[in-house]
């Protein structure tokens, strides 16, 4: 289980849940972009309910461990939707090109001379 503090208060969700929550927090902010979302979890006076959390670049989200009965928060649906948008914002990396670059070049400038 973990504590998240936010924007002045504090709720608790399941381990995944967090996990994903900082890492599209993360992923937003790179991007300069804000969403916001419903996390299952529990307050500070011990009620279950779907916490909305706005996230963006100006977030400032801890996550912290604590000890709690009562049974870990759990949502995989969610957890996989949050995995799923940050994959969307990750950085896109060039695709490798084959090592002979997929065709012999050593004669394609010669036109330009």
């Amino acid at each position: 289980m973990r504590r998240i503090v936010y924007a002045g208060t504090a709720f608790y969700t399941g381990d995944a849940l967090a996990e994903a929550l900082m890492e599209y927090a993360r992923a937003l902010a790179r991007h300069g972009i804000a969403d916001t979302i419903f996390v299952p979890g529990r307050t500070l006076q011990g009620e279950r309910d779907r916490i909305e959390v706005l996230v963006g670049p100006a977030s400032q989200i801890v996550s912290e461990p604590v000890d709690l009965d009562g049974g870990e928060i759990e949502d995989a649906a969610l957890v996989r939707e949050l995995s799923e948008r940050t994959a969307l914002l990750a950085p896109h990396k060039p695709a490798a090109e084959p090592a002979d670059g997929g065709q012999d070049r050593s004669d394609s400038f010669d036109d330009l001379a």
